[in-house]
């Protein structure tokens, strides 16, 4: 199997090592032409607005919205927002494939990052250890939307819409594979 990861900028090398320590194949997705033979791509956290910004300057945008809207594609905290349909603002590029609503920096600034334990479903019983760093959460989700995880205040922290995932949180931190071996699985 092959995963792209997108290179552009944030924790796409973290991501790479989990994927390849499952057994999968990574692809650095930099240009439009890498996206072809992938079974499946990340995005990684970072800065959103940046990963938009180079986005359309190496003219990826569409390219990643085509495949977003035909193949697995996971977000993580930047890479949610970028997936999201609505983040508040115009100004931003995002690809606007699943329908949520996504609040940028939702918990504050660096210094309110956070772990906490999460029960995830699909995961199994045991809690997964999430960490947030200036993290978003998702507001609102469409009808087609499963929400997978909330924090104890209700607050949206992980969903998918069929072959879409996203989650605030940064799984790639953490030497639990599950959120990626759960990734594979909808690439397969």
């Amino acid at each position: 199997m092959n995963i792209g990861v997108l290179a552009l900028q944030g924790a796409f090398i973290e991501h790479e090592a989990v994927l390849r320590a499952l057994g999968a194949t990574v692809t650095q997705v930099r240009l439009a032409a890498d996206l072809e033979p992938l079974d499946g791509l990340v995005i990684p956290g970072g800065e959103s607005t940046t990963i938009g910004k180079l986005a359309t300057n190496f003219g990826l945008m569409q390219p990643l919205r085509d495949f977003a809207q035909t193949r697995p594609t996971w977000g993580t905290c930047a890479g949610m927002i970028f997936l999201a349909k609505d983040i508040g603002i115009d100004r931003q590029p995002i690809l606007s494939v699943m329908d949520i609503t996504v609040n940028r920096n939702a918990f504050g600034r660096q210094i309110d990052s956070f772990e906490v334990d999460l029960p995830i479903k699909g995961l199994g019983a045991l809690p997964f250890h999430a960490v947030f760093i200036r993290a978003p959460l998702a507001t609102a989700a469409g009808p087609e939307v499963d929400v997978l995880a909330r924090l104890e205040t209700q607050q949206i922290v992980a969903a998918r819409q069929g072959h879409l995932l996203a989650t605030a949180f940064h799984p790639e931190l953490t030497p639990d594979t599950r959120m990626h071996e759960y990734f594979l699985r909808l690439a397969r």
